[in-house]
C-alpha cells in the first residue's frame, strides 16, 4: 500500500434507481454510449484514471484539481446540452463531488481513506447537474475558473467526523426558450427576413421514432441532409439547419416557429429506425393557411434511404413547382455515399463535432477515420477530419499546431479531389487556406462553395471571416447580414465577426455592442473578452478595459497576445497592431499582456 495526496473525483447518476427500474436495459446502454463518446474522453483529456466503477457511480483520480474541475465542467456542460428537450423524467444527470485529499493506493491500484470518502460524500450533497468541492480542493481552483460559486457554509458530511466548508459550482443551465424569443429576435433583425422574391422553406428536426434516445443523430442527420439538398437550389430560401434545430422538442405551432423563421413552408417528419428496416415520414405545410401541400411516408430497407432522400428533395420541389436551373438540376443529380455504415459513423461525427470542444473533436475525428476506412473514397468524411485538425490549429488542443494545419490542408485538397462538386469540402479548404494565410485562394474556394450550395450559412460566415482578415470589413458586415438571413438565431460567434468588423472600421462602440451580445450567450470566451477589452481602451474606459482583460486571463491563463498575432492571418499587420493598441491606451503593459 502506498499513502499519497490526490485530487479524487466521485460521480453517480442521480435517481439511477428510478430509470432503471422504468427501463434497464434502456438506462445501461444510454450509459454506455456516453461514457465512450463523452465521459472516457473527456476524462483522457484532463489526465484522469478511473479507478473503479459501481453501477451508474464512478471513482476518478486526477494529477490536478484543476483537471479535476476542467473535466467535470466540461461534461456536465455537455449533459445540459443533451438533456435539452428531454423529460426531466428520462434525463441522466450526473451529481460530482471533488476532494483533494490523503489516499492509500493498494497494490491493485484501488483507492481507499479519508480522501475518497470525503468526495463520495461530496457528491451525495451535490445538486443534480452540480459539482460540490471541499475547502481544500476550491483553494486549489478558486482564482482559475469564471464560474458562478455558492459557498455552503459549514457542512455535517455523513460519517465525516468534523463539519466541513463547501462549495457549490454553478453549471449554466438556463435555456432561452425558442419559442418565447424567436418573435422579438425578429423584430429586432429585420433584415432577417426571408427573400421576397423566392418560396422559403424552414426544415424542422425530424423526430426520432426509434425508441432510442441515442438514434437521435440519425434523425437529426437525415433532416440536415435533407436541408443541405435544398440548399443546393438557387431558386429556394432554405433557413439553416442550426435555426430550425432550436423549435426541435418545443412547443409551438408551425405558423409560430415559420413566423419567427421568416419563411412560409414548414417540413416536418419523423425517422423510425429498426434493424436493417426505416420509416421515414414527412409533411409539408404551407404556414400561410395550416394547409397540408403534401405528405408522404416511405418504408425501405436502410441501404435505401439514400433513395429515400432524393425522393423527398424531389417531390419538395414538384410540391412547390419550383422551375429548377440546370444548375439546380445538376447539383440535385449529384451521388451521395451509398455505404449505410460508413453514414452513420460521419452522421455521429457530426454531432460530435458540432460540441465544438477538444474531446468532442477528437470524438469526431476518430468516428470519420472509422468512416473512411469503410469507405476510403467518401469524401464528407474527409472534410471533417480535415476540419477537426484545423480546429487543433486554431484552438491550440494538438501538441503540434503547425503539423496540424498541415494535415488539415492536405486532406482538405484530398477532399476536393475526391468530390469536387461537395460543398463540404470547399468549406474545409477554404478554412484551411484562410487559416494558412492563403486568402485570395480561401475566398475563391468559398465562392465555389457557395456556387454549389447558395443557401449555406456556414460558408457564408467562412467568407465574412475570410473578408475581415483580408481588410474588407464593410463587406464582412454585408456577408453577415446575407447569413443572418438564412440563419435567424445565428450562433454567438456570428457576434463575434461583427464585432470584429465593426472594430476593423474603427467603429468601437458598434463592436462593443456586438461583443457584449456575444457575452450574454457564450460568458467563458477569453478572445471576447480580450476584444472588448481593446474596445474600451479605445473608448478612454480604462478600469473597464483590465477588468475585461483579467477576465480573459481568468478563462486561458496561456493566452497569449504574441500567439494571437501568429495565429490571425491579418493581410495587414495594422489591423492586429489596432487591437494591441487599444489595449496599451488602457495602460496595459507588455509584462501584462505576455510581451515581455
Amino acid at each position: 500500500m502506498t499513502r499519497k495526496l490526490a485530487a479524487i473525483l466521485v460521480a453517480d447518476v442521480v435517481g439511477y434507481s428510478r430509470l432503471a427500474g422504468a427501463d434497464e436495459d434502456r438506462i445501461l446502454a444510454r450509459l454506455r454510449t456516453l461514457r465512450s463518446d463523452l465521459v472516457d474522453p473527456t476524462i483522457a483529456v484532463h489526465n484522469g484514471r478511473v479507478v473503479k466503477r459501481t453501477g451508474d457511480g464512478s471513482l476518478i483520480e486526477f494529477r490536478s484539481v484543476v483537471d479535476a474541475v476542467r473535466c467535470a465542467i466540461e461534461v456536465q456542460t455537455a449533459m445540459v446540452e443533451r438533456n435539452i428537450g428531454v423529460p426531466p423524467e428520462h434525463r441522466i444527470e450526473f451529481r460530482v463531488g471533488i476532494h483533494l485529499g490523503d489516499v492509500v493506493e493498494e497494490s491493485d491500484g484501488d483507492l481507499m481513506g479519508d480522501g475518497v470518502n470525503i468526495a463520495a460524500r461530496l457528491e451525495g450533497v451535490a445538486k443534480p447537474g452540480g459539482i460540490c468541492l471541499s475547502e481544500d480542493a476550491y483553494r486549489q481552483v478558486k482564482a482559475r475558473f469564471d464560474c458562478a460559486v455558492t459557498d455552503l457554509g459549514q457542512i455535517q458530511l455523513k460519517n465525516i467526523a468534523d463539519p466541513m466548508r463547501v462549495y457549490s459550482l454553478q453549471i449554466r443551465t438556463q435555456q432561452p426558450n425558442p419559442a418565447r424569443q424567436a418573435q422579438p429576435a425578429a423584430t429586432k433583425m429585420p433584415s432577417a427576413a426571408a427573400d421576397p422574391d423566392k418560396p422559403s422553406i424552414a426544415v424542422l428536426a425530424f423526430n426520432n421514432m426509434s425508441g432510442d434516445a441515442e438514434q437521435e443523430y440519425f434523425s437529426d442527420g437525415i433532416s440536415e441532409d435533407i436541408i443541405t439538398d435544398l440548399s443546393k437550389l438557387s431558386e429556394l430560401h432554405v433557413i439553416a439547419r442550426n435555426s430550425s434545430f432550436v423549435y426541435k422538442n418545443v412547443t409551438a405551432s408551425v405558423p409560430e416557429m415559420a413566423k419567427a423563421l421568416g419563411v412560409r413552408y414548414v417540413l416536418e417528419g419523423s425517422v423510425r429506425k429498426a434493424g436493417n428496416r426505416v420509416r421515414v415520414t414527412a409533411q409539408l405545410i404551407d404556414a400561410s393557411n395550416g394547409g397540408h401541400i403534401w405528405a408522404s411516408r416511405f418504408d425501405r430497407d436502410l441501404t435505401d434511404i439514400f433513395a429515400v432522400q432524393d425522393e423527398l428533395t424531389q417531390e419538395i420541389v414538384a410540391a412547390l413547382r419550383l422551375n429548377l436551373t440546370h444548375g439546380d438540376q445538376d447539383r440535385l443529380a449529384q451521388g451521395r455515399a451509398l455505404n449505410v455504415d460508413a453514414y452513420e459513423l460521419l452522421l455521429r461525427g457530426r454531432e460530435q463535432a458540432s460540441a465544438h470542444t477538444r474531446t468532442g473533436n477528437r470524438a469526431a475525428r476518430s468516428l470519420a477515420a472509422d468512416a473512411i476506412a469503410i469507405d476510403p473514397q467518401y469524401a464528407a468524411a474527409q472534410a471533417l477530419i480535415s476540419f477537426t485538425h484545423v480546429l487543433d490549429y486554431v484552438n491550440a488542443w494538438s501538441t503540434d499546431p503547425e503539423g496540424s494545419l498541415r494535415i488539415g490542408m492536405d486532406l482538405a485538397q484530398q477532399a476536393v479531389e475526391m468530390a469536387e462538386e461537395q460543398p463540404n469540402g470547399r468549406f474545409a479548404l477554404g478554412m484551411a487556406c484562410m487559416w494558412n494565410r492563403e486568402l485570395d485562394r480561401a475566398q475563391a474556394e468559398v465562392q465555389q462553395g457557395l456556387a454549389l450550395q447558395p443557401n449555406s450559412a456556414e460558408l457564408l460566415l467562412l467568407m465574412a471571416h475570410i473578408q475581415i482578415f483580408s481588410g474588407d470589413p464593410a463587406g464582412a458586415l454585408e456577408t453577415l447580414d446575407a447569413s443572418m438571413r438564412l440563419d435567424p438565431h445565428h450562433p454567438e460567434i456570428l457576434f463575434q465577426f461583427r464585432a470584429d468588423a465593426h472594430f476593423s472600421l474603427g467603429e468601437y462602440e458598434q463592436a462593443l455592442a456586438a461583443i457584449e451580445q456575444r457575452l450574454q450567450q457564450n460568458s467563458q470566451s477569453e478572445t471576447a473578452y480580450a476584444l472588448l477589452a481593446s474596445c474600451y481602451g479605445h473608448l478612454d474606459r480604462p478600469e473597464e478595459s483590465r477588468q475585461a482583460w483579467e477576465k480573459a486571463l481568468r478563462i486561458n491563463p496561456d493566452f497569449s497576445v504574441e500567439r494571437r498575432r501568429r495565429v490571425l492571418p491579418f493581410r495587414n499587420p495594422e489591423d492586429f497592431d489596432r487591437r494591441v493598441e487599444g489595449l496599451r491606451k488602457a495602460g496595459l503593459t507588455g509584462s501584462d499582456l505576455g510581451l515581455c
